[in-house]
């Protein structure tokens, strides 16, 4: 099913597209950007002017959550009803793997869609560069605290103006209660405005969900964006990268971590994209759908360390 949303004037925005079950908005690498900065200054100018740290409360503003999808997210999405729910009703989902952007047009060929994913940690930078000079706030959830200092070092030499507001490292286990709402509190008393969260799928995306539900800020499950920046982790080459053959590269630099995610989930999502052309084919007739007010507006949408 293919659905086009609609600005706040009336014209036409970017394509929405289903993959797996997942509506997908076909952004380009800038006007994906773009669209986080615009959503969250636009948030942060509501929270301000309604004087509320509350997601929602008493009619204040609502947070909202940024998901990077690759294959493996969509198979596991595919299995798992809990993460396809969170995704289904996720504020704007991106596709994060070239097999992806390949998967949608070949389900939705009436439909002019980007050539090129939207890369997580492109996303992080772009948006990092694009709030210099905004006041725009980030905090970064995830990772180990030497991976979290050499990311804020790195982002701090390329980006001097950007505002680092805080960070976190949570520890390798399930959070209690008290855990989680201290979490959430420290993102609030700093002032946060973005949050990236790089704590691997499924764990990112449902956390995303939970601190927008609660905060009125943007989050974005960012997966391993955190090691590849800080240079923790090596990036497959740019070739692999655009033949859609990053799984292969990483497959190769982590072999027992990563054999059963694209094994199965490569087969899956194969599979599922398969059962979607045959039993699904994309209409052309596009309906807008209940997006929020702000869509495609503004500026010209068990645990692992890595996703």
């Amino acid at each position: 099913m293919t659905a086009v949303g609609e600005t706040a004037s009336g014209t036409a925005s970017v394509p929405v597209v289903s993959c797996l079950g997942v509506p997908v908005t076909a952004h380009t690498r800038e006007g994906a950007a773009r669209r986080v900065v615009h959503r969250a200054l636009h948030t942060r100018e509501a929270r301000e002017a309604h004087g509320s740290a509350e997601a929602g409360a008493a009619g204040g503003p609502a947070g909202s959550d940024v998901h990077l999808c690759n294959a493996y997210t969509l198979a596991l999405g595919d299995r798992d009803p809990a993460l396809l729910r969170t995704l289904r009703s996720a504020f704007l989902n991106l596709a994060d793997g070239q097999p992806v952007v390949w998967a949608n047009q070949l389900l939705h060929r009436g439909t002019a869609l980007p050539r090129r994913r939207v890369y997580g940690p492109d996303l992080m930078l772009d948006v990092f560069s694009m709030s210099q000079g905004t006041g725009l706030r980030h905090y970064l959830l995830g990772s180990t605290p030497e991976v979290l200092a050499a990311l804020q070092r790195e982002l701090r030499r390329r980006f001097p103006r950007a505002v680092l507001a805080g960070s976190c490292s949570p520890p390798f286990r399930s959070l209690t209660a008290r855990e989680l709402r201290d979490q959430e509190e420290d993102i609030r008393a700093r002032g946060a405005d973005i949050v990236w969260v790089g704590l691997g799928t499924p764990l990112q995306d449902h956390r995303a969900a939970e601190l927008s539900a609660a905060l009125p800020v943007v989050t974005v499950a960012v997966g391993a964006a955190f090691d590849f920046i800080a240079g923790s982790k090596r990036q497959a080459p740019s070739w692999m990268q655009q033949g859609g053959l990053e799984w292969l590269f990483r497959l190769g630099c982590e072999p027992r971590r990563l054999w059963r995610r694209y094994l199965f989930g490569n087969a899956r999502f194969v599979g599922g994209v398969v059962r979607q052309a045959a039993l699904r084919p994309a209409p052309r007739a596009s309906a807008p759908p209940a997006l929020p007010a702000d869509v495609g507006t503004g500026l010209t949408g068990r645990r692992e360390r890595a996703r």
